[in-house]
């Protein structure tokens, strides 16, 4: 054998050294192959365990995984090394059938949605289908689940209660004279429901698909380990992909280093307006463009409403300039840094004048969805305008995070104050003090969750108040107060 090495050259045979008997040298060739061969059998049971769930092999595996793989420190935006989660073992049931839903609505609808049916799913014994994402919204949104949030994430880390998979089995299609049955489950129902009327539709069909998910399980009366699993549902299991949670603490790093900022939920946006009829600030023009959006969607059951009635019962989202006289009165300065988590407000620029006025550190980076909800979960300071599924469900994860501070404006009581403030009977100071005074016992205080039997729309939302896992005890007093109990209406 040679070797050359900048022009020399070298004959290793004719090197002398010691000679390695026959002998050590079989001997070292066998142990060589005979650790390859145990490595790959137990890379191939690593895999195995992946593809069969299974509980045993995974409790044989899971110890060869952790002593053979090199640990590399996940890294956080800061720098500091964070551990990978630990994942409990799969859960060993017998699948009553595969679970598809398909999820209507906004980002937050959609997430309350999930939380819903993973909880369902546990329930039943049955394997859940990663949801399929609406994409015939005002938005007209193209992603997919995969494009939001962190599968992997979403499938291991509630593997403990129930199976989630990517797709439904081939031989469960069509081609082996299997039906999935499509239906909108009945909204606001209890674990009795499903228990008795859904199933047994996976006797016949072992592939239901639920194609309407929105409030489609009861605030309340369910078991405590429910509740407690929609939210972890919602509060561990749903993480956004590694791009936007990376994008998300980068922006939320960049505004606390300006200081404390406040979250606008300004929901001043095109469709609701059109939904609401709410078009008061607005010009002819835009007030009969509303109309029309409002007729071109079919499913928008309400067609002709007056705005002045519907704005005057407090139904109506805040007007920019409206925002703008409430954040005043409630004591923040110029000086305070706003952020508006919203899409694209209506009437552009001409609308937000005022509000940029009277607070220039205004910032409204994008209309993503995902954006908003994680820097209002993290701002200093919530308010939203109106209260819809985002700001329900940010109220919620607030109060989870330890209460943080959230203003929830009566608009029924501002718009009495906005109008006597415009005519002239209210003073500024007069108009101050009345608006700060209504929302003293309005900042998303520990409280339960108000019951109104009958009427599940007008009683408070599991997903704004989940007071069953606010504390880790059954009895709440200590957090909620002894006084403070459900109230039945």
């Amino acid at each position: 054998m040679e070797v050359r090495s900048e022009g020399i050259q070298v004959r290793c045979d004719k090197l002398p050294g010691p000679v390695i008997p026959k002998t050590r040298l079989r001997i070292w060739f066998i142990r060589v192959c005979s650790s390859i061969v145990l490595w790959t059998c137990l890379v191939q049971l690593v895999t195995v365990s992946e593809l069969w769930h299974s509980q045993l092999i995974s409790g044989i595996t899971n110890g060869i995984y952790h002593i053979t793989q090199v640990q590399l420190p996940i890294q956080g935006d800061n720098g500091v090394a964070q551990s990978p989660p630990v994942f409990l073992p799969p859960r060993n049931y017998t699948s009553n059938g595969f679970l598809r839903v398909s999820c209507n609505g906004g980002l937050n609808q959609m997430r309350a949605a999930i939380c819903d049916m993973v909880t369902v799913a546990r329930f039943l014994n049955l394997t859940l289908v990663v949801p399929e994402l609406d994409k015939t919204s005002f938005w007209a949104d193209p992603s997919n689940f995969e494009d939001i949030f962190d599968v992997k994430h979403f499938i291991d880390s509630l593997r403990d209660e129930v199976r989630i998979v990517k797709r439904v089995p081939k031989k469960f299609s069509s081609k082996w004279g299997y039906s999935t049955l499509e239906m909108p489950p009945v909204s606001w129902s209890n674990e009795k429901y499903y228990l008795e009327q859904i199933l047994p539709l996976f006797g016949k069909h072992k592939v239901l698909r639920f194609n309407k998910t929105d409030t489609r399980l009861a605030n309340n009366g369910l078991p405590l380990d429910l509740q407690k699993l929609r939210c972890r549902v919602n509060y561990q299991a749903l993480k956004f992909t590694p791009q936007i949670e990376h994008l998300g603490r980068k922006l939320i790093r960049m505004l606390h280093e300006k200081g404390p900022f406040v979250a606008l939920h300004l929901r001043y946006e095109m469709d609701m307006l059109a939904f609401s009829g709410c078009t008061h600030g607005c010009t002819e023009t835009e007030a009969e463009e509303l109309k029309r959006l409002r007729y071109a969607f079919p499913w928008w059951r309400e067609k002709e409403i007056i705005s002045d009635e519907r704005r005057s019962q407090g139904l109506c989202p805040l007007t920019p300039e409206e925002a703008a006289l409430t954040l005043r009165a409630l004591g923040f300065g110029r000086e305070t840094q706003i952020y508006i988590a919203a899409g694209e407000i209506y009437g552009g620029e001409r609308r937000l004048a005022q509000l940029r006025a009277v607070f220039p550190r205004i910032n409204h980076s994008s209309q993503m969805a995902a954006l908003d909800f994680m820097v209002s979960v993290a701002s200093n300071t919530f308010v939203p305008t109106y209260d819809g599924n985002m700001a329900k469900v940010v109220e919620g994860h607030r109060r989870y995070s330890g209460f943080k501070k959230t203003i929830l404006l009566d608009r029924k009581k501002l718009v009495e104050l906005f109008d006597m403030h415009r005519n002239g009977t209210l003073s500024w100071n007069e108009f101050a003090d009345a608006a700060r005074q209504v929302h003293e016992k309005r900042m998303a205080q520990p409280t339960r969750r108000r019951v109104i039997l009958d009427k599940p729309k007008e009683e408070d939302y599991f997903y704004a108040n989940p007071h069953e896992c606010l504390c880790e005890e059954t009895n709440c007093d200590d957090l909620l107060g002894p006084h403070n109990t459900t109230q039945v209406s």
